[in-house]
């Protein structure tokens, strides 16, 4: 990045001037807040690093790359003096996701995957904003320079988000803010322009509530802030390339593609807003879908109908084995035992271990697990 002007009184009020325009110019994109904060996460990487040791990333290897580039900016961006955050909300309208959860026929697709995947929409809003920033810039002779991120590079988004007051980090690791829940999306831009940052975050709300942390099926929060990656669906159905271990099976019910839990649970998402963004709503009718549909489709099928979707990353083999996890844990019907059956034929090794663990199930008509708890519990959850 490149230096800015010398510091001067008419610098100073240029850049005031420009976070106000920044947090207006991003309503007009229609991001729901903007956010400025500093680059100082010293503790928040600390509590990384102790993450990371305990092996709660599983497979993630990527979260321990990079080293403290993760969480110093000006690392990862040369001259990063400052970080504007931004929120963008993503709860579809009227999905329902407590009726789907309870009906074991239908598909639970977690609900920012809903529609078109996030990425590319607020890149491009970013991509905008900094546009507009490069732009005040240039007619005031500052020399600006930054990089947009959204969930694309070594970035602790969530903990600058709570540093640039847009929420607190809640017991579910989630950001919460208290006029909107947690149903959005986070980004960044890396500048190298000393704005003025916000005054103040928002103060932690979770008091001494514990929901988020004893609804998860699996029992993967270790304690209150913590979460063991290793026993979280969401993790389970997206990140883990291999077999799901069987103790997870059953309780992962109807759950497909990732989970949302801890946040349908959260008391503060009883104010979160329905997205205006059409991007974001339905489509293919993945909010709703019956599993032995899903099922039948072909890899020509999956890879048409999640084109732009969040899904897509994950191919064919592993949706696959989701469903056929999803299937085991529905209702015993011939249709459904005819589909996997069927499906054994030509299924991979991983897709048919999966297969062959739910037609066992079906055919022995064993109650379900709907929620395990761990062996061996870490910290206190009270």
């Amino acid at each position: 990045m490149n230096p800015i002007a010398t510091p001067s009184p008419a610098l100073d009020a240029a850049l005031q001037q420009l976070a106000g325009e920044i947090r207006v110019w991003g309503r007009e994109l229609g991001l729901q807040q903007v956010g400025i904060t500093d680059c100082r996460l010293q503790q928040h990487g600390e509590r990384l690093q102790q993450w990371l040791d305990a092996g709660y990333n599983g497979d993630m290897e990527w979260m321990g790359a990079h080293g403290e580039k993760r969480w110093r900016p000006e690392l990862l961006e040369q001259g990063t003096l400052r970080v504007i955050s931004v929120r963008l909300d993503y709860l579809p309208p009227d999905t329902e996701p407590v009726r789907i959860l309870k009906d074991a026929d239908k598909a639970y697709v977690s609900r920012y995957a809903n529609g078109r995947d996030y990425h590319k929409l607020i890149r491009k809003r970013l991509a905008q904003l900094a546009q507009q920033i490069d732009r005040f810039c240039e007619e005031r002779g500052i020399a600006s320079s930054g990089r947009a991120f959204t969930d694309s590079a070594p970035v602790m988004e969530r903990a600058l988000a709570e540093k640039a007051g847009l929420g607190w980090i809640g017991k579910n690791c989630m950001v919460i803010n208290s006029q909107a829940g947690s149903w959005f999306f986070l980004g960044e831009i890396y500048t190298n322009l000393p704005l003025p940052v916000d005054a103040s975050e928002e103060p932690n709300q979770c008091g001494e509530c514990t929901a988020c942390l004893k609804v998860c099926p699996t029992d993967a929060f270790v304690g209150p802030y913590t979460l063991d990656a290793r026993r979280c669906i969401s993790y389970l159905t997206i990140e883990n390339k291999g077999p799901i271990p069987e103790e997870f099976r059953e309780p992962m019910g109807n759950r497909v593609f990732g989970c949302d839990d801890c946040q349908i649970i959260c008391p503060w998402n009883k104010f979160a807003k329905p997205t205006g963004e059409q991007d974001f709503h339905p489509r293919h009718g993945l909010d709703s879908g019956e599993l032995v549909e899903l099922f039948r489709w072909t890899e020509e099928e999956f890879l048409k109908k999640t084109e732009g979707s969040a899904i897509r990353r994950i191919g064919f083999e592993r949706w696959q084995r989701n469903l056929a996890v999803a299937l085991g844990n529905s209702a015993p019907s011939p249709a459904t035992i005819t589909a996997l059956e069927q499906a054994l034929g030509t299924a991979t090794p991983l897709v048919a271990e999966h297969i062959e663990w739910a037609l066992e199930r079906l055919r022995s008509g064993r109650r379900r697990k709907r929620k395990i708890k761990r062996a061996h519990p870490g910290s206190s959850r009270d």
